[in-house]
């Protein structure tokens, strides 16, 4: 039977390579780069109406593409499955026949395929959501508010640091016929869309609906991983080789592309994770769709769904101690054991056959593919104890068999460190305040203290220092002055302000470390980041009907995220700033609030009004979400501190301004004339 099947074979393989496609006259898909084209040359001619014409026409079509590719590839490989046992012939007579499906498949929507080669800039401009950024203009300047408010939102959602386009959607707001809903995301991903609505249900306490949801999200999650390994079925690059000659061995050459092939699949766990316009995925994607349910389960009652999906979660971390407490209880509930979700465990498996594979395969072509954990739950940090819930997308763990009101983390927390000097004065811990890793102090310094260093600012500070320059930087109704501690001390010893007032912002500064290094009970040196004497003025004529901030919901260390309900520690974040501190200096203004938010950006969870000698800290993360409000009325005065525990990221002003500091203290004690050249050490 191996003998005839082989005759048949080389001549079914010959013809299958030589056959000439049948002809069609089916209208072929345009592709998607010449509607393109046509799009931006109408939009430079100002002709708005062909630029949504060709510019919708060239989405439609890179959509099409995308799903053509997939269908076939799909409907192909169910058509031509490999078998158990076979022989190389039998090996590429299915490899063969897939590819001469799949060209059929293809060329019958779209045409040859040669028409649909793409360059890599358009490409990537559609990767980047550029079209709708012509959209957008074009939709304005034909007097379509509501679509340019989808298209510059859709846009602004991959290029979240684009500032015109987010001042464009700001005014979208204001415009008449705009509604919220207008508002959407044209290109969201079904699976991090029913995640991020599921979240919210979830925070809010509708644990059913959030059921519903969750499990959508891991529907649409699958279905999105199968159509992203598909489309890993097409060319591959090669860097620095020409692959078609580079290797004189089949088997190198079959093994290369599929390592590539494989290496594509793999980062599909990745890409699936990662929101557009952001370069790291959110940490422990899939997993937490699991973590989330077996609580949301066992929150409606339903403890045979939550200990499946508890099991199906320790198939990711199975050193995860409290859920699998919790497994403990759930089977000592029902009374039985129970089983994790087949379909995560199959995936699971494939998982990590890929990565035996891609040991292999990288040690062929002489490239690591097999960098990063990405079921990774906690990012490098110690957060074994915690699941996600709460405000800010996470919440303390408690196993639910014990059910206490005060976890671990929390009666830690309870514990807080000496305030170092006497008269400081605990005003509110994190419990109080709402969230985690959170103080308010008051009597930090004194009435006099705050009073020459609002002097003090007056004199040194100038507008947008600390800001590139620019005088406005977070609201045009307020004007922003700063100055550094070694600006300070420059002025001091050019006797343009008293030394005294210049090392009092030295030494407050340095007091506010120390509180703050002591109160957090943290076991290495809290070092300075950046410190800021920093004046913020309602410009009058300007408050009337005011509804901005005066600055922005925003984290200290990573970039806030609200619709993802994620804080993203990549640049151009400050990732290594560890604790903030505020130190204020006056009252007597109005508005000026310090609040802390969910991570919603609109949840306040605790408000600030700020007097002479308060200070508020916290860790400087995503667990911490703050802003100001509205200064209406009167100069608001402050001294803004960041800390980081890494010491290669110590402010080098304050390093100069520790030796000008120590120059000082000697010429005090030996009563020498003090020669320092501003110029040098300052």
């Amino acid at each position: 039977m191996d003998g005839n099947f082989a005759r048949t074979a080389v001549f079914s393989l010959l013809l299958l390579t030589v056959a000439p496609l049948p002809s069609s006259t089916t209208a072929f898909l345009k592709p998607y780069d010449l509607l393109y084209n046509d799009a931006v040359q109408a939009f430079y001619n100002s002709d708005y109406e062909k630029v949504v014409l060709y510019m919708e026409g060239a989405l439609s079509s890179y959509t099409e593409v995308r799903h053509t590719r997939v269908r076939c590839r799909l409907r192909c490989q169910d058509q031509h499955p490999f078998m158990e046992k076979f022989t190389d012939l039998r090996f590429f007579d299915v490899v063969l026949r897939r590819a001469a499906c799949m060209n059929t498949c293809i060329e019958e929507k779209l045409g040859p395929q040669s028409v649909q080669k793409v360059s890599e800039d358009v490409v990537q401009d559609f990767h980047r959501r550029i079209p709708y950024n012509y959209l957008q203009l074009a939709y304005q300047k034909l007097k379509q508010p509501d679509k340019a408010a989808a298209a510059a939102h859709t846009y602004f959602q991959a290029n979240p640091e684009h500032v015109e386009m987010g001042q464009n959607l700001e005014q979208y707001k204001d415009l008449q016929g705009v509604k919220e809903e207008h508002f959407v995301d044209r290109e969201a991903r079904p699976h991090q869309r029913s995640f991020t609505a599921a979240v919210r249900l979830y925070d809010k306490g509708d644990y059913k609906g959030a059921i519903g949801l969750f499990e959508e999200a891991l529907e649409e999650y699958y279905k999105a991983d199968v159509e992203c390994r598909a489309l890993c079925q097409w060319p591959q690059r090669f860097e620095g080789h020409d692959h078609l000659r580079y290797r004189y061995s089949l088997h190198e050459l079959i093994s290369d592309h599929f390592t590539q092939v494989l290496h594509c699949e793999h980062e599909c766990v990745r890409d699936l994770a990662t929101r557009p316009g952001r370069l790291s995925p959110m940490e422990n994607y899939l997993p937490l769709h699991y973590d989330y349910l077996q609580f949301a389960y066992y929150r409606v009652g339903w403890l045979e769904e939550a200990l499946e999906c508890a099991l199906t979660y320790l198939l990711f971390h199975e050193e995860e101690e409290f859920v699998s407490e919790n497994v403990d209880y759930y089977k000592e509930e029902v009374g039985h054991d129970g089983k994790p979700r087949e379909r995560a465990a199959r995936y699971l498996r494939r998982h990590k056959q890929e990565l035996e594979l891609l040991l292999i395969g990288s040690k062929t072509m002489g490239v690591d593919f097999t960098e990063g954990n990405y079921w990774s739950s906690t990012g490098g940090r110690d957060d074994s104890n915690r699941i996600p819930s709460g405000t800010d997308g996470w919440m303390e763990y408690v196993p639910i068999s014990e059910k206490k009101n005060i976890t671990v983390a929390a009666q830690q927390q309870l514990k807080e460190g000496p305030l170092v000097y006497d008269n400081v004065q605990l005003v509110q811990n994190s419990a109080a305040l709402n969230g985690t890793q959170r103080v308010l102090l008051d009597h930090v310094i004194s009435e006099e203290e705050c009073s020459d260093l609002r002097h003090l600012a007056h004199a040194v500070t100038m507008a947008g220092d600390g800001y590139r320059g620019r005088m406005s930087p977070h609201t045009p109704n307020e004007k922003f002055e700063g100055a550094t501690v070694l600006k300070t001390l420059q002025y001091g010893y050019e006797g343009r302000v008293p030394m005294r007032s210049a090392r009092l912002f030295y030494d407050i500064s340095e007091r506010a470390r120390r509180i703050t290094e002591s109160y957090f009970q943290l076991n290495s040196t809290l070092h300075f980041s950046y410190t800021h004497l920093v004046c913020r003025t309602a410009i009058t004529g300007q408050q009337d009907h005011r509804n901005d901030l005066s600055h922005p919901i925003h984290a200290d260390n990573c970039l806030l995220d609200p619709e993802a309900n994620e804080c993203w520690k990549e640049p151009p974040a400050y990732t290594y700033r560890d604790y903030s501190a505020l130190l204020y200096l006056n009252g007597d203004f109005e508005g000026g609030e310090f609040i802390f938010t969910e991570m919603d950006a609109k949840t306040v969870t605790a408000s600030v009004k700020p007097r002479c000698g308060r200070m508020v800290g916290f860790s400087s993360g995503g667990e911490n979400p703050h802003g100001v409000k509205a200064v209406t009325s009167g100069q608001r005065c402050a001294v803004a501190l960041w800390f980081t525990l890494d010491p290669l990221f110590r402010e080098l002003e304050r390093l100069q301004a520790d030796e000008v500091i120590q120059a000082l203290d000697t010429q005090a004690i030996w009563g020498q004339g003090l020669n320092i050249n501003p110029k040098d050490e300052l």
